[in-house]
């Protein structure tokens, strides 16, 4: 098996791509796509042939369309937004691109036409409050989360929609929000492939919370936090994004001022966390990707232009670092997909 790796350059104004090898995960430069800028999140329809991309400083979202072989983009249009996402995602049907705004405190969602392009009015432009940062819907797609941090002036709390499919809007569930008992900051978070739970991961508190999900109610219900970071640091460090191995025997966590990625091990009865410690990171890890086979993880140092390649111990979870690659300025989203 061989993926396509792409890496969003957002000091440079470009999506880096590469070819990764599936046994060794060895990376070879494929090539480069202008996009100025500022390009950052990402998101991937279901389907695996169109790609959309913020450019965060034009206040765009443009699309591509990704050839499945080569890996390499072909850019259909772009279309105008009144603030910039720093997150996106299409639904589970990929008719819809959704993306969270935090300084423009926005839940949005745009039509995605026959033709793969992100269309124009948005068909939902939701005022949320600030700090929005993550924005997708469920497995069963009826339902949506919204969690904003809690730094400068941000909700510090979960927003719960239900989802309409059909019509790409939304509606506040009830209750319309969960809200976690201290300044914990709900940034990004990603469902466990086969049970009900959610895990969030917390900017300010710098910890990871696992949430029952209600499959018939579509919310949320805290049940555990666990933090990402040693007892004895006492330094600055705020949480990023959070991923989960497919096989959800595994999840981590990148710490930023920490600079390291915290590995837990998932209960396979209940979906519960154990720490299982701290690999090094390049320097301030924000964005990561692991491979659809589980097998490895790649993530990017933002301050450090550069993208560590780990093996996943399937035995322990841990991680080992077997390679460095350098990508360029200020590395903001690593994506990972299959090659056909």
């Amino acid at each position: 098996m061989a993926y396509h790796v792409y890496v969003t350059v957002s000091g440079e104004g470009r999506i880096a791509r590469y070819s990764m090898d599936g046994a060794t995960a060895a990376l070879t430069h494929a090539g480069d796509h202008a996009a100025a800028g500022r390009p950052a999140p990402v998101a991937i329809t279901p389907d695996r042939r169109f790609m959309y991309v913020a450019r965060r400083d034009d206040l765009l979202i443009s699309s591509y369309a990704i050839d499945p072989a080569s890996g390499a983009l072909s850019e259909l249009g772009s279309i105008p937004t009144e603030t910039d996402p720093c997150h996106m995602s299409t639904d589970r049907s990929g008719r819809w691109l959704l993306s969270a705004h935090y300084l423009g405190e926005t839940a949005a969602v745009h039509r995605i036409g026959e033709d793969g392009c992100a269309q124009q009015p948005a068909v939902e432009w939701r005022h949320t409050g600030r700090g929005a940062h993550c924005f997708q819907t469920d497995p069963s797609n009826r339902f949506a989360f919204v969690p904003h941090i809690e730094g400068n002036g941000g909700l510090n709390a979960i927003l719960q929609f239900r989802f309409d499919a059909a019509s790409g809007r939304l509606a506040p569930n009830a209750p319309p929000a969960v809200k976690p008992a201290g300044l914990d900051g709900p940034r990004h978070y990603c469902f466990h492939p086969s049970r009900d739970v959610v895990y969030v991961s917390n900017e300010q508190g710098c910890s990871v919370s696992v949430y029952d999900f209600g499959r018939e109610a579509g919310t949320l219900a805290l049940r555990q936090t666990i933090s990402t970071l040693p007892n004895d640091w006492r330094g600055k460090n705020t949480c990023a994004q959070i991923n989960i191995t497919p096989d959800g025997r595994y999840l981590y966590a990148p710490n930023r001022g920490h600079d390291s990625l915290a590995e837990f091990a998932v209960d396979a009865d209940d979906g519960g966390l154990t720490a299982l410690g701290r690999a090094p990171a390049e320097a301030t890890p924000r964005a990561f990707a692991i491979d659809p086979a589980g097998r490895f993880l790649l993530s990017a140092g933002l301050d450090s232009g550069r993208l560590a390649t780990y093996r996943i111990d399937q035995a322990s979870g841990h991680l080992e670092r077997i390679a460095t690659t350098e990508v360029g300025k200020a590395p903001m989203w690593v994506t990972i997909l299959p090659a056909s």
